[in-house]
């Protein structure tokens, strides 16, 4: 029963590392193994899925033998059988999770059209800032404008050209 112990320990620790460094273990893997592991770790046999086979291969014969009384061999196949099963499920949630996309996030071109007030006021041949609400949230950027705009007013973007400062135009009420 030692060994099963063992090898779950084995198989929780190394998963607690593959979880923790992520691809690190894998280069140093491929690195240990001179490229012999290309592309192997990047599918079904990644390195969390061992990780969860080992363990509960390791855990599962404990279990038989323990609360079982069942021999070496009939542990190591129960291990064994729980372990496929651990490592498939392993793998299909890491295949949901990679798969699971967010919002993209918001871009310049989002910016355009939006209205914001001035909170430092633009002179004609420089900067100043505004507030505008991008994604629902405040953002603050540096703001040029063709004509002066006086602190407080509203504005208008007409262009984002760079991820800090936009170009506005005075809203007429």
């Amino acid at each position: 029963m030692v060994w099963f112990l063992g090898l779950g320990i084995t198989g929780v620790v190394l998963l607690a590392l593959s979880l923790v460094f992520e691809g690190v273990l894998e280069g140093v893997l491929d690195g240990v193994f001179d490229g012999a592991l290309d592309g192997v770790l990047d599918g079904g046999l990644s390195l969390p899925v061992v990780a969860g086979f080992l363990a509960m291969t390791g855990f599962g014969g404990a279990i038989a033998m323990g609360a079982a009384g069942a021999g070496p061999m009939a542990a190591t196949t129960a291990g064994a059988v729980a372990g496929a099963g651990t490592g498939w499920l392993t793998y299909r949630f890491s295949r949901v999770l990679i798969r699971d996309r967010t919002a993209l996030a918001p871009t310049g071109d989002d910016l355009v059209g939006t209205s914001g007030h001035v909170v430092t006021a633009i002179p004609a041949d420089g900067y100043g800032e505004v507030l505008v609400r991008l994604a629902g949230q405040p953002v603050k950027f540096a703001a040029r404008s063709a004509v002066p705009v006086a602190q407080g007013a509203e504005v208008r973007v007409e262009a984002a050209p760079s991820a800090t400062s936009v170009v506005v135009r005075p809203v007429d009420h």
